[in-house]
């Protein structure tokens, strides 16, 4: 949040007439942690806000599809973008007055930097179209989820802060996938916790402590990375306690600079990944904040429809401090 203060961000949000949206945005602007783009009819935002006494939501930018004066703009963009894939003029026009669409085009067009929805709508839905508009970071075509776990077991991590992925999108990457995936949450990492990741490539073997087809997409994972990215803190394959456990990451790993110092841990798989985080949120006590989505050429992050005030407010926070990178 002191981050974002800093150096404000222009986040968009697709959902403007969505109550938990509007009070999380009444939040944000009290705080000043970031300039506000809510997308919907401006009298029906106006309404609500009213009504639940949001003092601070007249800060924000509203954009109505309807009527604003840059729709034309947006509408032109949408369908050069689109028009190899047979996007006609009719259908720019119709797909840019959705507010998903329309919040992707204002990042791709340098009004808005970064995007939030996903109260009311399905991860499908706000995925499409940053994929169409936004597109994916160079050298990158794989987008995942990163989850940051703050756990009450400070000897672990960064002072028992750890960030885990893939935990939300891909159910089970490739050897150059799971290595992407590992440079995007490195990068994560800085952007939003602050500290440099010490990336744990995880297995159920620790340097050739078992043989399998499954370990061997680790290993190939932990030297394409490396490939990518010389000057990044990883290794692997590495067992979970190796990675975490000094004691442990000697034994098993000797001579390892990440065993038993990793504070990034990447999953091989989603199976693994989505388990493990939910295991270590209910029998550690800790709080998941995420998942945050990353390979975006852009931060668009997308939330659960079971959300709350809270969950968004810290949502669009991260967003923010995700554009600022």
């Amino acid at each position: 949040m002191d981050r974002a203060k800093s150096n404000l961000q222009r986040i968009v949000l697709p959902e403007g007439t969505e109550i938990r949206t509007l009070k999380a945005a009444d939040i944000i602007l009290k705080e000043k942690a970031a300039k506000l783009i809510l997308i919907g009819d401006e009298k029906e935002i106006e309404k609500l806000a009213d009504e639940n006494k949001l003092e601070y939501i007249k800060e924000a930018l509203i954009v109505n599809p309807n009527k604003d004066s840059k729709m034309e703009i947006y509408t032109n963009l949408l369908y050069e973008i689109r028009k190899s894939k047979g996007m006609n003029m009719e259908e720019a026009t119709k797909l840019a007055k959705d507010p998903l669409y329309l919040g992707c085009l204002m990042i791709k067009n340098g009004d808005a930097d970064g995007e939030l929805a996903g109260a009311q709508n399905t991860t499908g839905n706000v995925l499409r179209p940053a994929f169409q508009i936004v597109k994916t970071l160079p050298g990158i075509n794989v987008v995942s989820g990163a989850i940051l776990m703050f756990t009450p077991t400070k000897q672990y991590g960064e002072d028992g802060l750890l960030v885990f992925a893939d935990c939300a999108v891909n159910p089970n990457p490739t050897a150059p996938e799971l290595a992407q995936i590992a440079i995007c949450t490195a990068d994560t990492t800085r952007a939003i916790c602050g500290f440099e990741p010490k990336v744990a490539m995880l297995s159920f073997s620790s340097k050739g402590s078992a043989k399998h087809e499954f370990v061997d997409k680790v290993v190939e994972a932990t030297r394409l990375a490396k490939e990518m990215n010389p000057e990044m803190q990883i290794d692997g394959e590495l067992q979970a306690d190796a990675a975490l456990v000094e004691a442990i990451g000697q034994s098993k790993a000797p001579g390892s600079k990440i065993a038993g110092h990793a504070n990034v841990l990447v999953f091989p798989d989603l199976q693994a990944g989505n388990i493990g985080y939910k295991l270590v949120e209910r029998f550690a006590g800790a709080q998941a904040v995420g998942p945050i989505l990353q390979g975006m050429a852009a931060p668009i992050n997308d939330l659960s429809r079971g959300c709350s005030v809270d969950d968004i407010v810290r949502m669009i926070t991260i967003t923010a401090n995700q554009a600022m990178k």
